[in-house]
């Protein structure tokens, strides 16, 4: 038997004391002088017999506060036997929950949470009627006698969610403005999101403190550059719309060194069961509001220094989740256990709002001993299916659906598709059996679905799921081993792509060289097999319709190729020259019109008819939106160049950072996660001590919604840490030369 929990929420209105958030930075508040005055949101995450999980969050609406002590009473005879991210203690009925130490300070609007595993009397687990915040009974209102300078902060004007969405519409994420301040020169670059559901006659004033600092509305980018403004200025933009200047938003986050360094806690290192010690290292992360709060949140996985690639022997040390606020404060961590090897083939984690309840959800795949963010462990604490070679190729294998805030277990079912006989995947010793990819795409044109993949050298096999009312069910299984789906066997890459590729509103699945359908059957299989690196996008916006550029392993077929994703029609490409290991695509030179495609098995510059049209870039890794021009730049290790005809310009050398998985040399993430629609690079500190979030001090005059309301960019940004990770791609042409791109058909959540 394998768990199987479902949630049920319960919101009690309560309060706290505590924090003010003055020039980018907490600044403690006398007792005397201190507002006491917050809400406390306790929801029961889960509940099995005898036991139940709780999530609790403090909402600061009142003056700053370090340091604190929750108290409230329970009714039912319940009690509190284990505690995360607080310490916490009981008499009798009365419980006491003390911060954490790392998350003592709460600003004003900020959050405090913890969680706990307790026990009760199956019979009844009220809610606690009452909170105390250091001593103060809290009414959930905040203050009057205090009110901001600068006016109420909300959430910024978008369209409501509907009750019945508008056709075609895509169900995404309702964001907050993202406002960041980047020291630029002598002053401060502040940028902000334009939503997707925003109209064209938006328009918004930026404040610096209580003092406008725009002549009038900002009509054009959503981006102003303050010059002359000292470091560490405090700012808040507002909308206006139909000429009613909005609300403000939160104040913007602070880049004074042109980044911004979230901290994280690593796990503590350990020893094999063949002596070898080893320790952890900071490795893929990717982005969700887990909360609901507008904000994204970071998912992270920790990888331990002897993780390995599939076609290695050996232990592995266990794999770590974690979630943490762009603060630092750590929400919750899972340990994926001894059953789960370490390595970038093993582990593909997907962050997504698939029930539609405005907070993100976290999957991925486990197996006996997974311990959940609440304490909950997934299948036997006990088993242990390693075999001598370090491999695990017998035992349970699960998909666990996990809720964003706490980290708890939602829902657990067997993974599809199943192990089976291990050489039926391409060989025996447990190398190809264990490649697994993942992904999330709306399937039904409206929703978002799981995808979870495994095989591609041999036997290819995709399930989609859908998680809904606290339950994974699945949607379909797409077996390449199946009657007239032979095509597909051996095309897949070590990543996939998803992409509207027929224009129908629902989207496919691009597993390298073949793609499947929204409804599980095969679309099409060009034949030209395995290899490492595909981008699908408007490669060519001269032709109607999505592009494929991809580059290939065997050497009996074209090292790279590009062609029509909704036919697979070969529109372009190169000779057989052996294993064609990299491989880029994208509007990096304005001297020709479309994307330019090049690799490293194939000479020059290739444009969108596969013409050799110059010199080949520097590097052929991720790429990134930095300055201000449509044109994309090259991300690689750790710096930002600009290509030119003669050489590169270097952009950015990232600071005291490293970069990800080897020789691949991937960043943590790299997405549109804050400000205007340039994409953030986010990278590990050298000691992973910290994720270090830089973004451009760049001006531009290119007004884009935010690329994350674009659905294929955000469904690619959450399979970018997959496998072999590769950069997001829109929907639409974004690059010199580009019409303005259609409003995305979207509702917000």
């Amino acid at each position: 038997m394998h768990p199987t929990t479902s949630r049920r929420r319960l919101a009690v209105l309560a309060a706290a004391s505590a924090a003010a958030l003055t020039a980018g930075a907490l600044t403690a508040v006398t007792a005397e002088a201190a507002v006491a005055a917050c809400r406390v949101d306790y929801r029961i995450t889960n509940q099995w017999g005898g036991g139940f999980g709780a999530d609790v969050t403090v909402t600061n609406l009142g003056d700053p506060v370090n340091g604190w002590t929750l108290g409230w009473s329970f009714a039912a005879g319940q009690q509190v036997v284990q505690a995360w991210n607080a310490s916490v203690s009981q008499s009798g009925a009365q419980v006491t929950a003390r911060d954490a130490g790392y998350n003592a300070a709460i600003g004003t609007g900020g959050t405090a949470n913890f969680g706990f595993n307790g026990s009760w009397n199956n019979a009844a687990n009220p809610a606690p009627a009452a909170f105390t915040l250091n001593g103060t009974a809290c009414t959930g209102a905040p203050p009057t006698s205090t009110p901001p300078t600068t006016g109420p902060t909300t959430p910024p004007p978008t369209t409501p969610p509907p009750t019945t969405p508008p056709p075609g519409a895509k169900q995404m994420e309702k964001l907050d403005r993202g406002l960041v301040s980047v020291r630029s020169g002598s002053g401060n670059l502040v940028s902000w999101r334009l939503l997707g559901t925003e109209t064209s006659g938006v328009s918004f004033n930026l404040y610096r403190g209580s003092a406008k600092v725009n002549g009038s509305p900002i009509t054009g980018a959503t981006t102003y550059l303050d010059g002359g403004a000292a470091a560490g200025s405090a700012y808040t933009v507002r909308a206006v719309v139909n000429g009613a200047e909005q609300p403000a938003s939160a104040p913007a986050l602070q880049f004074a060194n042109g980044y911004l360094d979230v901290p994280i806690q690593a796990p503590p290192g350990g020893t094999t069961p063949s002596g070898e010690g080893y320790s952890y290292s900071a490795n893929d992360a990717s982005v969700g509001d887990l909360d609901g709060d507008g904000r994204y949140e970071f998912v992270l996985k920790w990888d331990p220094s002897n993780a390995k690639d599939n076609s290695q022997s050996g232990y592995t040390g266990n794999v770590y989740v974690d979630a943490y606020t762009l603060t630092g404060a750590r929400l919750w961590r899972i340990d994926l256990g001894r059953n789960i090897r370490a390595g970038a083939h093993y582990t593909q984690f997907q962050v997504y709002d698939y029930d539609g309840d405005g907070d993100a959800e976290v999957a991925m795949k486990t197996a006996d001993g997974t311990r959940s963010g609440t304490g909950q462990v997934i299948g036997s604490s006990s088993a242990d299916h390693r075999n001598s070679s370090g491999y695990v190729l017998a035992g349970p294998e699960y998909l666990t659906m996990f809720d964003g805030r706490t980290g708890a277990a939602l829902s657990t079912v067997d993974y599809d598709p199943p192990r089976g006989s291990v050489s039926s995947w391409g060989d025996s010793y447990g190398n190809r059996v264990d490649r697994f990819l993942a992904g999330t795409a709306y399937l039904d044109g409206q929703r978002p679905s799981l995808i979870m993949a495994r095989g591609y050298y041999t036997r290819a096999v995709i399930a989609a799921w859908d998680f809904r009312d606290g339950t994974l069910r699945k949607r379909w299984t797409f077996d390449s081993n199946a009657a007239g789906n032979g095509a597909a066997a051996g095309q897949g890459n070590h990543q996939l792509s998803v992409a509207d590729v027929d224009n129908d509103g629902r989207q496919e699945i691009v597993y390298g060289a073949a793609t499947i359908d929204d409804n599980g059957r095969l679309l099409y299989s060009t034949g030209n097999g395995h290899g490492d690196a595909l981008h699908v996008g408007d490669l060519d916006p001269a032709r109607a319709g999505l592009e494929v550029f991809k580059v290939d392993e065997d050497g009996s077929k074209p090292s790279s190729w590009m062609s029509d994703a909704r036919t697979g029609q070969i529109l372009w490409q190169t000779a057989p020259n052996g294993d064609n290991g990299r491989g880029v695509s994208a509007d990096v030179w304005a001297g020709s019109p479309g994307a330019e495609s090049w690799s490293s098995a194939a000479d020059g510059l290739r444009n969108t008819r596969g013409q050799n049209v110059g010199r080949k870039p520097s590097s052929a890794n991720f790429l990134i939106w930095w300055d201000g021009d449509p044109v994309r730049e090259l991300l690689d290790g750790t710096k930002i160049d600009k290509y030119g005809t003669g050489g590169e310009t270097r952009l950015l050398t990232g600071s005291n950072v490293a970069s990800n998985n080897g020789t691949k040399s991937t960043p943590a993430l790299s997405a549109d996660i804050l400000g205007d629609w340039r994409e953030e690079v986010v990278w590990r500190t050298a000691d992973s001590s910290a994720l270090r979030i830089y973004s451009t001090p760049v001006t531009t005059g290119l007004r884009l919604p935010t690329l994350m309301h674009d659905p294929q960019y955000r469904v690619a940004v959450a399979w970018q840490n997959t496998a072999y990770n590769q950069p997001p791609h829109p929907g639409f042409f974004l690059g010199d030369g580009m019409s303005t791109p259609a409003a995305p058909n979207i509702y917000l959540r």
